[in-house]
């Protein structure tokens, strides 16, 4: 079984770190299985790659996946705006690889921050375009447009002020997955504090422009190539992109480590009480455990016992019906009452009255009449 660490006391999410051993291990199986499966794949294909490697496989660019799956959903809704967390070995390590920034208004400033001797060249060198919103809107607003735009830059950084409104004017083209979504790179001046808070902006003041300095710039740019990107979902599995499989055993289980430490820390809801599994994986390969939870639900009250369901439904279904007793004979909880009776009876209570009436009166002036047959005899 894979080890996993107790949690100590209920509802605790004291937990120090995951395995180092395990994950080094699973690492070295996962690269190994990745490099034997694409030489494998190079020798049944019929065409030869002329980019491959040495060995005939070309896995260099292959991406391993870091998936967390917990016992309850961490995010209410999708979020279109990516996490980062901080990395020891950097995704984003290729120097011929093109960077578009997305500012706010206007994009002359920040071009002309970029472009300064104070920024770092090698930066500048691969940040290619610099766009703000409102040309952004303008000129990219056609799926054509989003579409060369998408394929000109590997990378595009987006102004934290504006990040939100992007879905909507760059549309699937680069949110229906998430290989190209802008990163949130946080580009205002950081103005001083006075007396404890920070100054209000004076907006009216055009010629004062919100942007940082080209050093913060570019710390800022430089901390967001250096992350794992991390997008929620209403789900109960989060992937993360960690490495790649060209990498050393070491480099992946060190951001395995950082990236499990980040996404727990900050967006998992009860951190640890309320993960159940970790695992590392491929785009195509099986997912290698690192670490496992000994309790698969946090809560007693998660857990539903079959015999109080089946009790519930059963005293649900026999309301109002008859059921059949230990000796066969059929019995009613709650006999019907005669209705047929008390129309009876009403029938009688509430009787033909003016019959009656009719033979009282016709029996009374019978006897009257004997009465008087009878008087007249006796006087004759």
């Amino acid at each position: 079984m894979v080890p996993s660490k107790e949690l100590g006391v209920a509802g605790s999410s004291a937990l120090t770190s995951i395995d180092p051993d395990q994950t080094l291990k699973a690492s070295k199986a996962l690269l190994a299985h990745i490099k034997k499966a694409a030489k494998q794949s190079a020798i049944d294909s019929p065409k030869r790659n002329l980019l491959g490697d040495e060995d005939g496989g070309d896995h260099d660019d292959t991406p391993v996946w870091l998936t967390l799956t917990t016992k309850r959903h961490i995010a209410d809704k999708t979020r279109l705006k990516p996490g980062k967390i901080p990395i020891p070995h950097s995704l984003n390590t290729d120097e011929t690889s093109t960077i578009c920034a997305i500012t706010a208004n206007p994009q002359r400033a920040y071009k002309n921050i970029i472009g300064s001797d104070e920024f770092p060249a090698e930066l500048s060198k691969r940040i290619t375009r610099v766009i703000d919103l409102g040309k952004l809107k303008s000129k990219y607003s056609q799926y054509d447009a989003q579409r060369k735009l998408f394929s000109e830059h590997d990378i595009f950084v987006a102004d934290e002020r504006i990040i939100n409104r992007l879905p909507k004017v760059l549309g699937k083209t680069f949110f229906k997955n998430t290989a190209k979504r802008p990163i949130p790179v946080f580009l205002q001046a950081k103005r001083a504090k006075v007396d404890g808070k920070r100054p209000r902006r004076d907006k009216t003041n055009t010629e004062d422009v919100n942007a940082g300095t080209a050093a913060d710039i570019a710390r800022e740019i430089e901390k967001a190539l250096s992350s794992a990107l991390v997008s929620l979902s209403p789900s109960t599995n989060t992937a993360v992109r960690i490495g790649y499989a060209n990498w050393t055993a070491e480099q992946i289980a060190d951001n395995v480590d950082a990236v499990v430490t980040g996404l727990v820390g900050k967006w998992v809801p009860q951190q640890w009480r309320n993960v159940r599994s970790i695992y590392i994986k491929g785009p195509n390969t099986a997912a290698l455990p690192i670490w496992q939870t000994d309790e698969l639900w946090m809560d007693e009250k998660d857990v539903v016992a079959d015999a109080e369901e089946d009790n519930s439904k059963a005293e649900k279904a026999n309301v109002g019906k008859k059921r059949k007793s230990l000796d066969g004979a059929a019995e009613s909880e709650s006999p019907a009452p005669k209705k047929k009776a008390k129309k009876q009876v009403a029938a009688v209570d509430n009787g033909n009255d003016d019959k009656l009436d009719k033979q009282i009166a016709e029996r009374k002036a019978k006897l009257k009449k004997q009465k008087a047959a009878a008087k007249k005899a006796m006087d004759d």
